[in-house]
């Protein structure tokens, strides 16, 4: 575990009808148990050796982010495509930031009901 996943799974689970369940044998969160918006690697993926975050982001965000901090931000593997973006998790990326991805995240992939109960806190 990292010292950030905490903050993901705390930021994640206040976000309307999101769940939590492992996929591909890592903490994944879904909206409504079936559309996922993140997934948190504490061990890195494949070859990777770091701790990070992949999750979806809104349409040119993750170039832009990836961009303007290629330390923190890059394209993960199998999502990447999909216009979703990783996140080390052990460069030292702001919590405040962190939250900010991983709201847009949600923002990217939940219905409008949702949006509309998340917006009206």
């Amino acid at each position: 575990m990292t010292d950030l996943e905490p903050i993901v799974r705390r930021v994640c689970l206040a976000l309307p009808e999101v769940s939590e369940r492992l996929s591909h044998g890592t903490p994944t969160w879904f909206v409504r148990g079936r559309t996922s918006f993140a997934s948190v690697w504490p061990d890195g993926h494949h070859r990777d050796d770091f701790p990070h975050l992949w999750c979806a982001a809104p349409a040119g965000a993750a170039a832009e982010l990836v961009a303007e901090n290629p330390r923190v931000y890059f394209r993960p593997p199998y999502v990447g495509h999909r216009g979703w973006v990783g996140v080390r998790l052990d460069t030292g990326v702001d919590e405040a930031e962190l939250a900010e991805v991983l709201v847009d995240a949600y923002r990217s992939v939940a219905p409008a009901a949702l949006l509309a109960r998340l917006d009206g806190r």
